[in-house]
């Protein structure tokens, strides 16, 4: 039986084990099903004392491969310890609607190498302080950045898309979001033996430059870089210089506000010549949204995190990370490769930190505007 089938048989039984009320010390439980699997259910609330060793002892004496939980949450940084113990130890998790998995114990679930859960069995929400007695309120919120970076980066690592910290986020301490099933496969929260062939492989026929990429036969995304005739103004600090020549150093001859609409009559390289209402000049390409490009983001940022000449290198790289990434063309016929999400301006900078500080993006990733970016073309 396969890993998926275990749980799925785990999560019958765990849901007629005999559920009692959580507890307020985590305690472990050993169950088996009919076929002889074995699998733990790990009750009661996390917290900073708690010794895991006690789990990690439980596991080598009985060889579980499968654990469940009846836990309504605790302490975030145990629950991430605990997730990484589970992982370190080739377990699979399983949580089924009978049972409680909120706050905390979310994030000791998606420590499972495997990962099915029953739609609404799952609860998130924000953190918050037990004990805010004595604290500063500047110390309080460099610990919540903090605490938030560390979470971000622990969810990348498992595998879990971090976009699913903005739901939990959307609720207060003292409310609970239960996650539909559909929720739970869009955040990768769970997983499934489909997941691993949901990228078909990319076909690049030979002798052709640049061909559409093709999934199955059939024609994913065109690789033509339509020509720049028309765009707007979207530079990272508000105004663009308008250049008197197609030159960094050139003298500048207006500052064009975002959002003002342009022609661009020609494209000089890294330059293009723009009609700004009755006047003329030089904008680096980069400085502009243009029109008949497929992507627009908006004021949201990218974070790019990689870039590739062929497409077939960007495609691999995408496959092997553990963070969710995808692949733009771009205007001058490369390949970024961004985390999946865009981002508000100061968030794409935390991820991107978060992500930096725990090693599973290069250090010299940027943020950006994604202005060169033609399409997105690798992977859904």
């Amino acid at each position: 039986m396969n890993s998926l089938g275990h749980l799925i048989v785990g999560a019958a039984v765990l849901s007629l084990a005999g559920i009692r009320p959580a507890e307020a010390q985590l305690g472990y439980e050993i169950h088996s099903t009919d076929t002889g699997s074995r699998f733990v259910i790990v009750r009661g609330s996390f917290d900073h004392e708690d010794d895991l060793s006690k789990f990690k002892d439980l596991v080598a004496r009985e060889h579980p491969t499968v654990v469940g939980f009846d836990s309504p949450g605790g302490n975030v940084v145990k629950a991430i310890e605990f997730g990484h113990l589970i992982r370190s130890l080739g377990l699979s998790t399983l949580q089924v609607r009978q049972s409680e998995c909120a706050s905390a114990c979310s994030l000791a679930f998606i420590g499972g190498v495997a990962r099915f859960a029953e739609p609404g069995s799952i609860g998130v929400h924000k953190s918050s302080f037990s004990n805010t007695n004595g604290v500063q309120v500047a110390d309080a919120v460099s610990e919540i950045q903090q605490l938030t970076a560390e979470v971000i980066g622990y969810m990348s690592e498992m595998g879990v898309d971090p976009g699913l910290l903005q739901v939990a986020l959307s609720y207060d301490s003292d409310d609970i979001r239960y996650l539909s099933g559909s929720e739970m496969s869009r955040y990768k929260l769970t997983t499934s033996t489909a997941q691993d062939t949901s990228v078909a492989r990319v076909e690049i026929p030979n002798g052709d430059p640049s061909p559409a990429p093709r999934e199955q036969g059939r024609a994913v995304a065109s690789l033509e870089v339509p020509v720049a005739r028309s765009g707007t103004v979207r530079y990272p600090k508000g105004d663009a210089a308008l250049k008197q020549a197609a030159d960094p150093d050139s003298k500048s001859v207006a500052l064009i506000r975002n959002g003002t609409p342009l022609t661009v009559d020609k494209v000089l390289g890294d330059w293009y010549a723009v009609s700004v209402g009755l006047q003329t000049g030089y904008m680096h390409y980069t400085w502009v949204r243009v029109d008949q490009f497929d992507e627009d983001a908006g004021d949201r940022r990218y974070v790019q995190v990689k870039s590739f000449d062929s497409f077939p290198a960007a495609e691999a790289f995408i496959k092997s990370s553990p963070v969710p990434l995808a692949a733009h063309l771009t205007a001058k016929k490369w390949f970024a490769i961004t985390l999946k999400d865009t981002y508000a301006e100061q968030e794409a900078k935390d991820v991107a930190n978060a992500l930096k500080t725990h090693g599973l993006i290069a250090k010299d990733s940027i943020v950006t505007l994604g202005n060169t970016y033609v399409r997105r073309v690798c992977c859904e």
